[in-house]
């Protein structure tokens, strides 16, 4: 079994050492990552200047591009044949409700997907680190069982969250929908050095809902989450009442 690693935090992060380690337990894994942080890039190509793919001493490529870069040119380019499966992560912060739309993480798994490739994208609900190395074994086992499943659904990737505690403590596994966050204070102004006015995106604080079944939920009572997700963003139950506004009227 072939298995394409990817992630957004970068070449040199904790969460894709991690990850990689357990790929290679199950087949053999080519790892291509972005040179630095490409945390909030979504699906962005690099189309305006060349990429450069550098080959590192433990055989894994860096690239300057996006997480979805990575995937084209590692699919394209610089795999030994076409994989069996594209697995993204561990992201360092949690991938969940409406922050798959930003995800580079997400994105990176997104894109095998569209390559016909089954793929997961793993995160881990904390930004602080200390417990990540502990999931080892949880992790082991649910990518051991996800990538032996005959069949798998072609048009549709899993959004894994891991729990932000001890990997020992981890409840068990529960299948999840997607629930809903939404940032406070996300904006700062600022001043630059000439006293003009300028934004910072990011930082705040978000506040998670969901009902029962959601992604959110399971991570706080300290389950892995796995929320199937698929590229078709119609909204099918909708369609009928767009056709009776008579749009070409």
């Amino acid at each position: 079994m072939k298995i394409l690693v990817s992630n957004d935090d970068g070449i040199l992060a904790t969460g894709l050492e991690l990850l990689a380690g357990v790929c290679a337990d199950v087949g053999q894994v080519t790892v291509v990552a972005p040179d630095r942080e490409q945390s909030a890039t979504s699906h962005s190509l690099t189309l305006h200047r060349p990429l450069r793919a550098t080959r590192r001493q433990d055989g894994a490529f860096q690239v300057d591009g996006t997480p979805t870069d990575c995937v084209l040119l590692a699919l394209g380019a610089l795999s030994p044949g076409k994989p069996d499966w594209v697995i993204s992560g561990v992201n360092h912060g949690p991938n969940m409700g409406e922050d798959v739309l930003y995800s580079g993480t997400v994105a990176a798994a997104m894109e095998g997907l569209a390559a016909g490739i089954p793929s997961i994208a793993v995160s881990y609900g904390s930004f602080d680190l200390e417990h990540l190395p502990s999931h080892r074994a949880p992790l082991a086992r649910l990518i051991k069982k996800l990538t032996s499943i005959e069949n798998f659904p072609k048009d549709t990737l899993l959004n894994v969250n891991l729990p932000a505690v001890p990997g020992d403590q981890v409840k068990g596994v529960k299948v999840t929908t997607l629930g809903s966050r939404v940032f406070s204070e996300e904006i700062a102004r600022m001043k630059d050095p000439w006293g003009r006015e300028i934004y910072w995106i990011g930082g705040g604080h978000a506040t998670w809902s969901g009902g029962a079944d959601s992604d959110f939920q399971a991570v706080r009572q300290g389950y892995i989450s796995v929320t199937p997700l698929h590229v078709d963003m119609t909204n099918h139950e909708f369609l009928d009442t767009v056709r009776s506004w008579s749009l070409n009227d």
